[in-house]
């Protein structure tokens, strides 16, 4: 007999990452019976990983700055945040028991600095509220109107009463995110803009002579200046370490999207490296303006600047000979070396992805896919970015949130 309750329907949730699992917790708390199928063999692997270096969960900082990260989709994110905004996460965070403190750079961390806790946490409220977990469960699309699904035992068929995918992007697939869902929402009239990296390193493209002598030093206490999307230029200080094939870290990861952008349309970039950014030009140029006797132009930049190591070989690397006997050009190139970037690093091997579901695929702020009614999407693998720094899972979980209650109003108005 037909029914107008909530209580009798089913959702299927496939992807057990934070967005999935915030799906699965607005959804249970309704009384809803979810199923949640994922292919790795427990969930949330990659929340864990992110976690080892310190679980940053969101930012501290004001809303305005906060949601302008998210750049060309800042309107379409804060859709997202009116819902579930920085305060809502740390609200939510502790309610699950686990005490959270703001860091001296505003990014916000449990107590603890550890993910595994709070998952534990999370997953007790989620079997309390009756959501059962089908772990090694594969999606492999439709058959029919039924979802498609490799377990263990075989191809299965499952019906549901609403979809939420939360596949997440293509970074990282060994935890899971691989992008296989791409081809299968493109069969089906989903409009998909292509998978980038973001948040990501980039290729220098060395010469060996530098490579095998510095890749894997850090860079400490510099500043990098690049142009930004709008084409005004930005500078940022920090640090980023020298890989085998070029740069990667917090510094880079900053300016990674604009830096992809470039590449993408002229083929390469150019950033500037201040190797002494807490220093002034006109200082940097008396130093090395100053006589040097007997001593080599490194044992002199060494002595005046305490340029050494995997700076000084920055400037052996990017500087042609002549330079170092021009104080001039030399001091210059202190203060404004440039760099070239090549290409961006794999995008398996990026913290994030762009690209994804696009916003015109979906009916609204509720992320049901125009051409497939009741199916919704969350996370990553919509057409969003944000730099890291807490905004990847805050807005995660905003979307997640805003699927789940879409996935209710279709379920009040669609029984059966």
């Amino acid at each position: 007999m037909p029914t107008t309750s909530t209580r009798t329907k089913r959702v299927a949730i496939i992807g057990g990452g934070p967005a999935g699992l915030m799906a699965a917790e607005v959804l249970g708390a309704r009384g809803v019976q979810v199923d949640l199928y994922d292919a790795m063999p427990s969930v949330g692997r990659k929340f864990l990983l992110a976690g080892k270096g310190g679980m940053n969960i969101t930012h501290s900082e004001p809303y305005q700055a906060f949601v302008s990260r998210y750049g060309a989709r800042a309107e379409q994110v804060a859709s997202w945040l009116e819902g579930f905004d920085a305060a809502a996460v740390r609200d939510w965070i502790h309610g699950l028991g686990v005490e959270t403190f703001v860091g001296s750079s505003g990014r916000v961390f449990p107590t603890d600095m550890k993910a595994a806790p709070l998952l534990r946490a999370w997953l007790h409220r989620l079997r309390e509220a009756g959501v059962r977990f089908h772990m090694r469960h594969r999606w492999l699309g439709w058959r029919g109107d039924k979802l498609l699904i490799a377990a263990p035992e075989g191809e299965i068929e499952v019906e549901a009463d609403a979809v939420v995918l939360a596949l997440g992007g293509a970074s990282w697939a060994r935890l899971g995110s691989d992008g296989a869902w791409v081809p299968l929402l493109q069969a089906r009239s989903v409009g998909v803009a292509p998978l980038r990296p973001a948040n990501c390193g980039f290729d220098v493209d060395w010469s060996e002579h530098f490579s095998s002598r510095h890749a894997g030093e850090p860079l400490i206490t510099v500043a990098v200046s690049a142009r930004g999307p709008d084409g005004q230029v930005v500078r940022r200080q920090g640090q980023f370490v020298v890989t085998g094939t070029g740069v990667e870290g917090s510094l880079i990861y900053a300016l990674s999207a604009p830096l992809r952008d470039q590449i993408e349309v002229q083929g390469s970039t150019t950033i500037w490296l201040d190797l002494l950014p807490d220093l002034a030009a006109e200082r940097v140029l008396a130093e090395v303006s100053r006589p040097r006797g007997a001593r080599s132009m490194s044992s002199h930049l060494q002595s005046r600047l305490g340029i050494k190591g995997v700076k000084s070989g920055l400037l052996h690397e990017c500087l042609p000979k002549q330079a170092f006997a021009d104080p001039a050009a030399l001091a210059a190139a202190i203060k404004h070396l440039p760099l070239t970037l090549r290409r961006p690093r794999p995008i398996d091997e990026a913290i994030s992805s762009a690209g994804g579901v696009r916003f015109d695929a979906l009916d609204g702020q509720s992320g049901m896919l125009r051409a497939l009614p009741g199916v919704f999407v969350a996370g990553e693998m919509v057409d969003w970015e944000a730099p890291t720094g807490g905004y990847l899972l805050t807005a995660c979980f905003g979307s997640a949130r805003a699927a789940a209650n879409g996935a209710l109003a279709w379920l009040d108005t669609n029984g059966s």
